[in-house]
């Protein structure tokens, strides 16, 4: 159970991972002991997946981001296994979901230039059969974040008196 302390500490790393434990306690009103073993409960249950750091994209020349559609007759666990894995060889590919609607898959993929995605895409289709595939270019990112809404974690329920 995420209690109303813990909230507070995924918020706090959220925003930056990089903020000592003894801070995050301060922040929270917690010594630097119990509040490192909150953070390492977390990660052990698996709320807190990974720690990282985030790049900006001009920075690492990958300033185009593309929306890829892909819509195929292939349905079955062995042509979605086998996506997956030609998928997984494309560092370009930053996001992939298997959708419902209209399209089956979305890619995010982050490239240079329209040549390298050009090349991207030659390279993928090289490798599977992917049936209709269109792809959308971003012109401006208006809104990006990796901060989840905590707002959704069921509230802890009060205890009974024993």
């Amino acid at each position: 159970m995420i209690d109303r302390i813990d909230r507070r500490i995924l918020a706090i790393l959220q925003e930056d991972c990089t903020v000592p434990v003894a801070e995050i306690g301060r922040r929270v009103g917690l010594s630097t002991t119990p509040c490192w073993r909150r953070i390492q409960k977390l990660e052990e249950d698996g709320v807190i997946t990974r720690r990282v750091a985030l790049l900006d994209p001009k920075k690492v020349n990958t300033k185009v981001t593309a929306f890829v559609a892909v819509t195929t007759s292939q349905h079955t666990d062995d042509w979605l296994r086998k996506f997956a894995d030609v998928i997984s060889e494309f560092p370009e590919v930053v996001e992939f979901y298997r959708m419902a609607g209209q399209v089956d898959y979305l890619l995010r993929v982050s490239v240079p230039d329209i040549d390298a995605y050009d090349a991207f895409y030659k390279r993928l289709i090289a490798k599977i059969d992917i049936g209709d595939v269109s792809t959308t270019f971003a012109m401006e990112q208006i809104k990006y974040t990796t901060e989840l809404p905590l707002s959704y974690v069921p509230a802890e329920k009060p205890k009974a008196n024993a």
